[in-house]
């Protein structure tokens, strides 16, 4: 092949062929001869400046190798004019370059196709929108007059749009963007001008540092659409980039990614995904049009993944959704069933109090009307409760319903909160925790007739001063037993307590609610006070010692006796009873809450029975036996000394 400026003039010539005349502007060249798999043969310099009007023939002429060829003459460009006159091409020294890709990324419907000329010779025919080159070496420190032209044209004299750049060595991008007639489209929203030109972006990373990895960086290049940020995860990985900017490359871990286009303020644009491959450098433009109408039903709006081999791909768009749980919390006797509607569409039918629905998928970026309504409702139009929600795309939030139909008829809160029915919005909600040895615990105050609380994890404060209807942020905490105390947030009394086994809850994320009445009586006898852990498929449990009393086992039906001796410094034993037949956990706590042994586990008759303590090894403190049965849970305190 014979190459000059990245373009092939000839093409796969072999020895004896005889090619056509090609058009040329009068011009100084480089020519490449290369193999016709691109490996280099030799360079020359082609004169051509003064030939204007001229025809000129050039012979492959020589051996490549003259000591195989009884050292006959070396191998050369010869030039022969019409007038006999012939020349050797001298050769060219070797030259510094830079590494060129050429991006179409101008979604006017005019350009829709170009040809592209650099310094006068053709570089691509009928190159498309939303294409690329592969890199190609071309002169660096010299002007190369880059020429768009319709895909109709015969030379560089048909350009519509001309730019020279004379660029040093290195990695660049020429992005053509922008449109042919601004006043014919939508004017950009920070006022930048729109009309076509070629962008140089340098510094076009060749891969990532290591094989984990991919690195990305964006270009926008979408006229109609306002500065942005593109997030993934709730991150926001690329911040306020305007139209024509040129980010910055990061570096992330090879996988999938959501990638959600949003406002500086956060309200959504579009939401794409996007798979990345270790060691891969992406370009990512956004191209098109938003409002394609406005512009010449033009392409619409799109994020354009460039590779280094010019393969381009327009990134699959994902579905705009927030995740969303509800849970009910509200514990008047007279909402202990409702239907919950979205949207007058009915989204749960006789939603049971304390139940929760798993995180589902919901849309996002659009008021979603909310409206809780009797069990018997037959349409959202007889709802006691109409609340409008706007979720992010990408969000997780919980909504939570909880207060009273009708608060005259029950206690006021000791804070003087408002206790009417409400949904309250947890917002940043969690579906899972992110170490598997860890629990994301977050606790919201929901019973109205309760004051401020502190709750304690094994002695430990975990929540300071929570007031009816608070909503905290999640613990990590060890999946591990708890003794959890809510006290009053002064301290000076216990309100309950209650037993938490995260034993086998690593990975997960929980929320834990104040729910029903600390007085039923004065609350229309309604639901006792208790915890209710909420986790994400939708479960719930009321912790140990928080049921009601007609749900608690009766007296009698199992007992843990003390240890003895208490405190033990050796060997003791550990008395417990069962008045029915069943299975039974005897285990033994640190007071971090990690089970340290297991005493008794199985079936047992209904009996007493004995399960012997052996201390070696233990260090001097204070430990928790728990026994579990069908029926409940009981504690007892340890006291190891030495």
């Amino acid at each position: 092949d014979v190459r000059t400026l990245g373009a092939v003039l000839v093409d796969n010539a072999a020895y004896t062929d005889v090619t056509g005349y090609l058009s040329l502007p009068p011009a100084a060249y480089t020519l490449a001869v290369t193999t016709a798999t691109g490996d280099p043969v030799a360079r020359f310099e082609a004169d051509l400046a003064g030939a204007g009007g001229r025809a000129v023939t050039v012979l492959a002429s020589g051996f490549l190798t003259p000591a195989a060829n009884q050292n006959g003459a070396a191998f050369g460009l010869l030039a022969v004019f019409a007038d006999g006159t012939t020349a050797l091409l001298p050769a060219a020294p070797p030259a510094a370059t830079v590494q060129l890709q050429i991006i179409h990324n101008a979604a006017d419907p005019a350009a829709a196709q170009v040809d592209v000329y650099v310094n006068g010779v053709r570089l691509l025919d009928d190159f498309a929108f939303r294409s690329a080159t592969p890199f190609v070496a071309l002169p660096a420190n010299r002007d190369l007059a880059v020429a768009i032209a319709p895909r109709t044209s015969t030379s560089a004299a048909d350009a519509v749009f001309t730019r020279t750049f004379n660029l040093r060595p290195g990695r660049y991008q020429v992005v053509a963007q922008g449109v042919l007639a601004p006043a014919a489209f939508a004017a950009n929203p920070d006022g930048r001008p729109t009309a076509f030109q070629l962008l140089a972006a340098a510094n076009v990373p060749e891969a990532a540092t290591t094989p984990e990895d991919g690195l990305v960086r964006v270009i926008h290049g979408a006229t109609d659409a306002p500065t942005v940020d593109i997030r993934s995860g709730g991150a926001i990985l690329f911040d306020d980039a305007a139209y024509t900017d040129v980010t910055a490359p990061i570096e992330v871990p090879a996988g999938t990614y959501p990638l959600l286009v949003t406002t500086g303020a956060g309200a959504s644009v579009a939401a794409f995904s996007a798979t990345l491959s270790g060691r891969a450098a992406v370009t990512v433009l956004a191209s098109g049009f938003l409002t394609p109408a406005a512009n010449q039903n033009g392409p619409a709006f799109g994020l354009l993944a460039v590779l280094n081999d010019g393969t381009t791909a327009l990134l699959p768009a994902i579905p705009q959704t927030a995740r969303l749980q509800v849970i009910h919390n509200a514990a008047d006797p007279a909402a202990a069933s409702v239907d919950v509607y979205v949207n007058g569409a009915r989204l749960l039918d006789n939603f049971a109090f304390r139940t929760a629905t798993p995180y589902i998928d919901v849309p996002a970026d659009v008021a979603l009307s909310v409206a809780v309504a009797p069990g018997t409702s037959t349409s959202a139009s007889q709802a006691v409760l109409t609340r409008s929600f706007t979720l992010p795309t990408g969000s997780t939030t919980q909504l939570i319903a909880t207060g009273v139909l009708t608060p005259a008829g029950f206690a006021p809160n000791p804070g003087g909160a408002p206790t009417a029915l409400d949904l309250v919005v947890g917002a940043a909600a969690r579906e899972t925790s992110e170490d598997p040895n860890l629990v994301r615990v977050r606790v919201v105050h929901g019973a109205t007739d309760a004051p401020a609380v502190d709750v304690l994890a094994n002695g430990g404060l975990a929540v300071d001063d929570a007031a009816y209807p608070a909503v905290t942020g999640y613990l990590p905490v060890d999946a591990a037993f708890y003794t959890l105390a809510v006290t009053l947030a002064d301290g000076s009394a216990t309100v309950a307590s209650f037993d938490a086994d995260l034993t086998a809850a690593g990975g997960a994320a929980l929320t834990v609610l104040a729910s029903g009445f600390l007085t039923p009586t004065a609350n229309q006898n309604g639901p006792a006070f208790g915890l209710l852990a909420v986790f994400a498929d939708g479960t719930t449990a009321l912790l140990p010692g928080a049921v009601s009393a007609e749900e608690a086992p009766a007296p009698g039906t199992f007992a843990l006796g003390a240890p003895a001796p208490n405190p033990l410094a050796a060997a003791g034993a550990v008395a417990f009873s069962l008045r029915a037949p069943g299975r039974a956990t005897l285990a033994l706590y640190d007071a971090l809450g990690r089970r340290i042994a297991v005493l008794a586990d199985g079936e047992f008759s209904a009996d007493r029975h004995e399960a012997p303590l052996d201390t070696a090894g233990l260090a001097a403190g204070t430990y928790v036996l728990r026994l579990q049965t069908d029926a409940g849970a009981r504690t007892r305190t340890l006291t190891v000394v030495r």
